[in-house]
């Protein structure tokens, strides 16, 4: 067997290391590019000019494609503004506008420090605050969706943490009919975001 040669010999078909180097600081570039959220005071400006607010609420919700989900039917449905933490929640970065086709563009999107403030304050402003949990006595087609209304999720498997779930006026649970205990939390809020939607579009004389 022949010594190995010695010296700087790139390998065949493997960039050189300063070729590698580059593409991995664009791709952590790609990364780190965040998109700034509206504050809490912008969050309550846009819901004092609705006549009847319809905001949703994540908490901490942190997987990008889920976030981007969320934001393309937030945006179907007509919602107002989606409004999340800025500790443990994802924001606006490439990858969810990518899944969100577009939506993160449109939807106003709000990151807070103390969630269980702006809570308070959008009750203030006369939303009511429904949050799903599996411990609800009262599924989500049998909840009053209609008025002034922040729909409020939970993150990836943890779901709403204490003083979130505390803050909510009502609880409502997604029946589930299978095996599997709950939803993701992307198709949660398809659920719950459309069942409002049918509930507004209808009216008060059809509410369960």
């Amino acid at each position: 067997m022949k010594s190995r040669p010695h010296g700087n010999f790139p390998s065949q078909g493997r960039p050189a290391p300063h070729e590698r180097q580059a593409r991995e600081n664009r791709h952590v570039q790609a990364i780190e590019k965040i998109t700034p959220a509206l504050d809490e005071d912008e969050l309550m400006a846009i819901v004092a000019a609705q006549a009847k607010p319809f905001v949703l609420v994540l908490d901490c919700v942190q997987d990008p494609h889920n976030l981007g989900a969320i934001l393309r039917t937030a945006d179907a449905a007509g919602v107002h503004a989606v409004v999340t933490t800025k500790d443990k929640a994802v924001g606006i970065t490439e990858t969810v506008r990518r899944v969100s086709v577009g939506a993160a563009d449109y939807v106003p999107f709000a990151q807070v420090t103390n969630l269980a403030r702006t809570m308070e304050k959008l009750k203030a402003a006369g939303l009511w605050l429904v949050g799903t949990s599996e411990r609800a006595t009262k599924s989500i087609y049998q909840t009053d969706l209609q008025g002034p209304l922040a729909l409020v999720l939970g993150a990836e498997e943890k779901g709403m943490r204490r003083l979130t779930e505390e803050n909510c006026d009502f609880l409502a649970v997604i029946p589930m009919a299978g095996k599997v205990e709950c939803l993701n939390v992307s198709v949660a809020a398809g659920v719950c975001l459309f069942e409002a939607v049918r509930q507004r579009a209808i009216g008060p004389q059809s509410n369960p």
